[in-house]
Formats: structure tokens, C-alpha cells, sequence
């Protein structure tokens, strides 16, 4: 079972909701921190091992910042994130471009700054190449396709539109060598918000022995293998967190019995988790602003799907809880709801709570990772702020809300002014 907390108490989070109006994100910076070396202390039986954390997930330089002060460097997948990253302080090969279908200015960018870039696909060596020169060091994206099963979220890796096959793996690597690669990297990422302890113990094993059919096959040691994200989290209280002390001893003991033998130790480490890392320590708060009885109880609330996608576009469920009535007995079934104009905008369905009236604050959970990430401007809504809540105590803005300056400033008035009308001759 999953504890769901919040680190204020109703006074306070009323005081804050008074300094800065709802909704808005919240982030723990102590919780990232403390999750943060527990990953690097459970991992420390490898040789070497580095997280890059995606930034697609919580992509703020504030929060990068405390991550990369904490050893880890980032995963990328644009330019944007590239820049985001480097300003965070994460640098060189601590960032990874694992992006796919890659513009050429983003290659440009990824080796300007030395990050590592990971290949998606065979013919991108040659575009590359012509784009920004083959850097020394290269990763690879692997696709086991029927070998690796999926999961719900992700899909069938051979329905996936990312990755080498096997044998164009193998390919890649001795082409890439060619061109003067003499670093090598394999990657892999087959699972979204997997809880399965032994399925990612899985992945590292296929990545280890793909690792050491690589060296029989072409002589080319790989100097480390990225096991993706995909770490999942216990939205629901019912469900358990990863136990990161067992996924490290598991794949310590895959490695023993595969790397060792065949004579690749040392051979690095490295994953791009970032549901796991901030997503328990991020909660979307919320104010109740109208109450709805027709053939459903509504409560209304300031946030909508255009601040938090996922209950939405997905049906995932996202734990609720009513600030200052957490032992309060869950007497009533309501739809919580947003404004947009689309009637999958609900953040519970049918969920029993606390009795709710208006002015109350929702707290939503587990909403650190892909949650204001995802946001989108839809009906005209405007993505709601960040706060990030220090060690201290202490409460920051570390990206304010959005106003209707910044909806229209991709817009040209001046030149609509002038704009001549075309009505089409009868």
C-alpha cells in the first residue's frame, strides 16, 4: 500500500493559496532530494552508474537544478530541453538526445554541447553525419520487438515506431565504427509506468546479453547500457512503490552471471527514470468553485484537463483528497470537473469523497511528472504556475501562470489591422 501525503497542512496551504491564486503546481524539494539518493544509493553496486532524468516529464529548470546538484543529468528530446538542461547545470555526457524522426539542428545542438547522442534508427548514421560529423562517443536505440513484451501504456515493441532490430543493431554499430566511433552505448525503453520490479530487471538482462553477442560478434565492447525509463508509480493507494533496493539486486545478479564472464566489467549503467523521481512529490492544487446536481453530483474546480491531461485523454486516475477534510468519512460520489468544453474534462469519475463546498481546496496527487508538462491552451485556457517548495519550508514561484499577453504573443494585431478581406466573386 501507497501513503498519500501532502507535505501542508490546510492552514497553510490556505495561506499559500492567498499568496498565489489557484491552481497551481506544487513540487516537495526535500521528497526529490531524499528519493533522489536513495535511486543513487540502491544503484551504487554497479561499476558505474548515471541517471539521465527526462526532461519531458518536468521540464523547469528550478527543479532540474536540484537534480543535477544531486549527481543526475538529463535525457533530452529537442532543442528546448537540450537548452533547459545545459542552463540547470547538467552538462556534456551527463545529457543524453534520445529523440527520433531528429531534426538536423538538434543533432547540431546535442554535439555543440558533447551530450551523448542516442540514434534511433540506421539511416540516421548518415544523416548525421551530414548534419553535425559523427562524434566519438554514439548510443543506439534498441527495439527488441516479440522478444520484450509490453505493457498497457507503451504497447508491443514491435508495434513501436522507435529503435534498431537486433541485426541493424549489429550493423549500426560496425558502420558507426568505420566512421571512428570508439565509444559505444546501447539503449532501450519498452515499458511506461511499469510497477513490476522483475519486468526492468528484465530489460537490463537483454541489454547485458545483447552487450556481449556486440563483442563476439564485431569486437566492440560497450562501454554502458541504458535500461530507458518506464519506472512506475502507485497512483493508487492500493498499489506498492518499486522496491529500488531489489531492481539493483537483481540486476547486479544478471550482470554477475552475464557481464562477468564474458569478460565486459566494467560496464556502465545508466536509465532515464523521471515518473519515479518527482512524480510522488508534484500535486495539482485546486479550488472548488461549483457545485452541479443533475443526474451526477459535479463539483467544479478552477484547473481543467488544459492544467493536468492525463485523467482526460487517458482514464488515469489520479488520487484526491479535500485539504482539511483528509479524515473526513467519504459520504458523497461526485465528478470533479474543469471548464473546457469537452466531457472527458473530469479529474475523478464517480469518486467518493468528502462531503465538498465551494471555496475548499483539492489537493490531486502524483502529479509531478507529465502534469503541467502536458499542458495545452485549448478553449483558451491558460496553464496555471509552479511553486516549489524548499527545505525550509519556504514557498517560491519557479514558473509563473500564464496570461492572456502570452496566449496572444504569437499573434500579429498589427498586421490583421491591414489585413485586406478576399471575398470570392459569385
Amino acid at each position: 500500500m501507497s501513503t498519500k501525503s501532502f507535505p501542508l497542512d490546510s492552514q497553510k496551504l490556505r495561506a499559500l493559496a492567498d499568496r498565489f491564486p489557484t491552481p497551481f503546481y506544487l513540487y516537495d524539494e526535500a521528497a526529490i532530494r531524499k528519493n533522489a539518493r536513495a535511486v543513487l544509493k540502491a544503484f551504487s553496486v554497479f561499476p558505474s552508474f548515471k541517471e539521465h532524468f527526462a526532461v519531458k516529464a518536468l521540464p523547469n529548470p528550478f527543479v532540474l537544478k536540484i537534480l543535477a546538484d544531486e549527481g543526475f543529468g538529463a535525457d533530452c528530446a529537442s532543442l528546448p530541453e537540450l537548452m533547459l538542461a545545459d542552463a540547470a547545470g547538467m552538462k556534456g555526457e551527463a545529457v543524453m538526445l534520445t529523440s527520433n524522426e531528429t531534426p538536423a539542428r538538434e543533432y547540431v545542438a546535442a554535439k555543440a554541447q558533447g551530450a551523448v547522442i542516442n540514434l534511433d534508427d540506421i539511416t540516421h548514421i548518415d544523416f548525421l553525419e551530414t548534419a553535425a560529423g559523427i562524434p566519438g562517443l554514439i548510443s543506439c536505440r534498441y527495439n527488441p520487438g516479440p522478444l520484450k513484451e509490453g505493457n498497457a501504456i507503451i504497447g508491443k515493441p514491435e508495434e513501436a515506431k522507435y529503435g534498431f532490430t537486433r541485426e541493424q543493431l549489429i550493423e549500426g554499430f560496425v558502420r558507426l565504427k568505420a566512421k571512428g566511433v570508439t565509444r559505444f552505448g546501447i539503449h532501450a525503453m519498452v515499458a511506461s509506468n511499469e510497477l513490476n520490479a522483475d519486468y526492468h530487471i528484465e530489460t537490463a538482462k537483454i541489454l547485458f546479453e545483447l552487450a556481449v553477442e556486440l563483442k563476439r560478434k564485431t569486437g566492440i565492447r560497450a562501454e554502458f547500457v541504458n535500461i530507458g525509463g518506464g519506472a512506475g508509480i502507485p497512483y493508487r493507494p492500493e498499489q506498492d512503490d518499486l522496491d529500488y533496493g531489489y531492481m539493483a539486486k537483481g540486476m547486479r545478479a544478471a550482470y554477475d552471471s552475464i557481464v562477468v564472464p564474458a569478460g565486459l566489467d566494467p560496464l556502465g549503467l545508466r536509465m532515464e527514470w523521471a515518473r519515479v523521481m518527482t512524480g510522488p512529490y508534484g500535486w495539482l492544487v485546486t479550488k472548488a468553485i461549483h457545485t452541479k446536481s443533475i443526474y451526477r453530483e459535479y463539483i467544479g474546480v478552477d484547473a481543467s484537463m488544459a492544467d493536468l491531461m492525463r485523467p482526460g485523454m487517458y482514464g488515469a486516475y489520479h488520487h484526491l483528497t479535500v485539504s482539511g477534510k483528509e479524515g473526513a468519512l467519504a459520504t458523497e460520489t461526485y465528478d470533479v470537473v474543469g471548464s473546457l468544453c469537452e466531457n472527458n474534462d473530469k479529474f475523478a469519475v464517480q469518486r467518493r469523497l468528502p462531503k465538498i463546498a465551494v471555496g475548499d481546496l483539492l489537493v490531486i496527487h502524483d502529479a509531478g511528472a507529465h502534469g503541467r508538462a502536458m499542458g495545452f491552451n485549448y478553449n483558451g485556457k491558460l496553464r496555471c504556475g509552479e511553486l516549489l517548495l524548499r527545505t525550509d519550508g519556504s514557498a517560491v514561484s519557479i514558473r509563473r501562470a500564464e496570461t492572456v499577453d502570452d496566449y496572444f504573443a504569437t499573434l500579429d494585431f498589427a498586421a490583421l489591422e491591414n489585413f485586406p478581406s478576399s471575398i470570392p466573386n459569385d
